[in-house]
């Protein structure tokens, strides 16, 4: 999954990056209004943790030309701005959760979840596949039953094929929910991940289309 983080505080975003990447989540980083728009113009996100004290353009501008456009991206404020007021003020301007500073990580990862599994249609918390099952919360997978162990990377490109069974996933697709901006990403990254899964996981799980990607057969 790739989150975009806008905040302007470099001390709270470097906390919250490192903790989000340690879970398999792809992380852009921006620190003010403008570049949080224009991040959205050009990239495909699964969600925005969005500030709202924010140089150039306040976060609830950031919210309210978001939804003007048309786009449903989750969006989870997280803000020092604790009034029941301005609560009511982010909500209503079309953000889908509100969370205060100092916040548990632990909490800010389960909203992130509830908000992206609520995107995608999903009531249950983890995913399931034939024998193959995912958990994005305790980041366990287990087929037939018995764990295995994956890698952040493994357990990301892996959540992102089941969240779309039957859609083939370009290789550029995959790598943009495994990396966030200014990490180094190897000519057959892909690839080499890939394989990593199909030992682990079973050769028939992820289908090769020539030219196209990759996917995960929907279940019949």
């Amino acid at each position: 999954m790739r989150i975009l983080l806008v905040e302007d505080d470099r001390m709270i975003a470097e906390g919250v990056r490192k903790a989000l990447r340690g879970d398999g989540f792809a992380v852009d980083w921006v620190q003010d209004g403008e570049s949080a728009l224009n991040a959205v113009a050009g990239q495909p996100y699964d969600l925005v943790l969005l500030d709202l004290g924010l140089p150039k353009r306040d976060g609830l501008d950031v919210l309210r030309t978001l939804r003007a456009r048309g786009n449903p991206l989750p969006v989870l404020i997280v803000t020092a701005r604790d009034a029941v007021a301005d609560r009511v003020k982010g909500l209503d301007a079309g953000a889908d959760d509100y969370l205060v500073k100092p916040f548990d990580l632990d909490e800010l990862g389960a909203r992130m979840r509830a908000l992206i599994r609520r995107q995608s249609g999903r009531s249950e918390s983890t995913i399931r596949h034939g024998n193959l099952t995912l958990d994005p919360a305790s980041h366990q997978v287990t087929l037939d039953g018995a764990p295995v162990a994956l890698s952040a990377r493994e357990f990301a490109l892996l959540a992102a094929l089941l969240a779309r069974p039957g859609a083939v996933l370009s290789k550029s697709q995959l790598e943009e929910k495994m990396y966030g901006w200014g990490e180094e990403i190897g000519s057959n990254t892909v690839e080499v991940y890939i394989h990593a899964l199909r030992k682990k996981l079973g050769a028939e799980l992820i289908r090769n289309v020539r030219g196209l990607g990759y996917m995960i057969a929907k279940e019949t």
